[in-house]
Parts: C-alpha cells; structure tokens; sequence
C-alpha cells in the first residue's frame, strides 16, 4: 500500500462538504444570519488545540478501499501532525506540516522527504488543492466562515430543526451550509457549480460538546466527479489541552529526501 496516496486521500477530508435544503417555515424564531455566522466562527475559533485517534475508510481510483487508524495532533495556527497505522498498530508513516515547512516519514522504508509548505506542494503532496490553514480545519471538523462575516447570504431559511444558508461566488459556484439549531454546528455543507451539480459534498454527524464546543465525532466526505469518498471516524477527541511537541521521532539513519 502506497502511504502517500492514502496520507494524500485522507485530507481531502474535511474542510469542503455538502448539504439539501430544509422547508422554510415561520421567521419567528429565527437567528439573524450575521449572528449566526459569527457564533458558528466562534465556536471555530475556540479550538486552539486538537487531538483525536480514529478511523479512516478511504476510496479513491488510485487506492480503491482503503481501511487505516490514525492519530491526529494540531496547535493552531501553525502545525498538524498526522501518523496512519496499519492492522495490530503497526507505524506507518507520520506527517508534520507547519507554516513554512513539512516533514513525510514513511517508517518501513525509513525515509523522510522534507521541503518547504505553500500551496502548490500541498497540491503535489496530497494530491488536493488546500491551503494549511484548510488542512488545520478539516482534521478539527470546522468550516471557515470568515469571508463570510461581512456577507448576507443569497438565500436563508429556517425549519423546526436547522437553518440553511446559501452564498453566491464570484466565479459562478455556490456553497450551501445547513446548521443544526440545538447545538448551532454545521452539519451539512456543499460547493455547486453553476448547473446544480456537487463538486464536493459531506456530512458532519454524531456531535459531541467537547470543552463547550460542539464537535462531530463522525464525517463522510464525497467528491464523486474524481470518484473519492472518506470516511472519518473518532473514537476519541481531545481540545484545548496542552501540547508541548509535535516533532516526529526519528532514527539515526534516516535516510533524507529534500523536495
């Protein structure tokens, strides 16, 4: 099994997902939008750290089905490190990636490939096309709202149950958001191009209050024009406790690879 492509797949995860509008129904109880994009980015903000142990189920053309544990440890804004192992805990591989720097180790051929982080290594590495600061945001289970902060959605309803937001872009797409009313999280959200279809859809499921924060412990990822599908799974989620290190322990004989 090829680690990259599966390190690669893995990330696509979390950070562009979709989402099927509610029935619109009395306004009565309904949450201004500006408020409530600013409490959904707060509650984004609120996460400074993040640690949690799963379960990936991957499917991409290149991999086909692929089931792995994984253990994911982030400090924000400037480091994630993610470690896959295969069946009976064996150590696969670890990546590190920060703001100007990235480290690959793949453990059973004791080789560590390093080079500088921007976008178009990212894109090379993981075979996606996200930024770091996407890629903190996808393994914590959040959505970047901050463009929208300033923005009145194009469209937005309310039902018993969720409220659903809908922006417009510039380039002729539309992102569409669906935001649980108990907890006010995200559980749904979609990128569509101009005739309707889905470039990315996903859905965040099986919430938990973590430290006050609502996080889901269960997230399925679709991209079917490139035939991707991921599943996440934790078992357990830890935030905002303290992380001394992320540095990925290394042997001796190493042997380096620059990028």
């Amino acid at each position: 099994m090829k680690i990259k492509l599966l390190l690669l797949s893995l990330i696509v995860v979390t950070l562009w997902q979709g989402c099927a509008p509610p029935k619109q129904i009395s306004k009565e109880s309904e949450i201004p939008a500006e408020r409530l994009i600013k409490k959904l980015e707060g509650s984004r903000r609120k996460i400074k750290t993040f640690e949690g142990t799963g379960v990936l189920n991957i499917k991409t053309e290149e991999l086909g089905q692929v089931k792995a544990n994984f253990h994911v440890v982030l400090k924000k804004p400037d480091s994630i490190k993610v470690s896959i192992y295969g069946p009976f805990g064996i150590d696969l591989a670890h990546i590190l990636v920060t703001n100007n720097k990235f480290n690959f180790y793949e453990v059973q051929e004791n080789k560590l490939h390093i080079g500088r982080t921007n976008n178009n290594m990212l894109k090379k590495i993981f075979k996606i096309d996200l930024s770091f600061a996407e890629l903190i945001d996808a393994f914590a289970g959040s959505v970047n709202l901050t463009d929208k902060l300033s923005r009145i959605p194009d469209d937005y309803q309310s039902s018993e149950s969720e409220y659903f937001l809908s922006y417009k872009n510039g380039d002729g797409k539309k992102t569409n958001y669906s935001i649980d009313m108990t907890d006010l999280a995200i559980k749904e959200f979609s990128i569509e191009n101009e005739n309707g279809s889905k470039i990315l859809e996903g859905v965040y499921s099986n919430f938990k209050k973590v430290k006050d924060v609502s996080v889901p412990y269960h997230t399925v990822l679709e991209n079917e024009g490139n035939d991707q599908s991921i599943t996440i799974d934790y078992r357990r989620i830890k935030i905002n406790n303290e992380i001394e290190s992320v540095a990925i322990s290394l042997p001796n004989d190493v042997e380096t690879i620059r990028w």
